[in-house]
């Protein structure tokens, strides 16, 4: 069961305060199936837009779904507005390694998780499968992201 989906054009609440105003997220179809401090699970159907010129998963949308469930791992889930958070954390850096495709109607998973934090720097870990609905999956990349806390930029002036 979802804690809550990505329809914030629909007047329903996000499911995580940094996802207020993300349009790439709801455009993809995301999914927010579970969040707590340090991790985060997310879904969502990969649709024929999505594909490369070979009929599979174009690696920047496996990126992005990736991305999104990292930003989410690594930001409070129960914190105040991102318009109003005196810190946010980003991507500092990321490696993906592709293992095996997925095609049109694999409906997508990425779990991410916390690994380590030293200062306003962090590691997660965000393993994305592929399956076809019936629990069962294809692992089809994995991604070590590395984080950094700074300060909010809607703040600046």
């Amino acid at each position: 069961m979802a804690d809550s989906a990505v329809t914030t054009r629909t007047g329903r609440t996000p499911a995580h305060p940094i996802l207020e105003q993300d349009a790439t997220s709801e455009w993809l179809g995301i999914e927010v199936v579970h969040t707590a401090p340090g991790e985060a699970t997310i879904a969502m159907e990969l649709r024929p837009e999505m594909l490369n010129g070979f009929g599979i998963a174009h690696g920047g949308m496996v990126f992005a779904f990736a991305d999104t469930a990292f930003a989410l791992a690594c930001n409070p889930h129960d914190g105040p507005a991102m318009a109003e958070a005196p810190t946010v954390t980003v991507a500092s850096g990321a490696d993906i390694n592709f293992l095996a495709s997925a095609k049109a109607g694999d409906r997508l998973t990425a779990v991410a998780r916390h690994r380590a934090s030293a200062g306003r720097s962090g590691v997660y870990d965000i393993e994305i499968t592929a399956g076809s609905g019936d629990g069962s999956g294809t692992v089809i990349a994995e991604v070590r992201g590395r984080s950094r806390t700074i300060p909010n930029p809607r703040l600046r002036r």
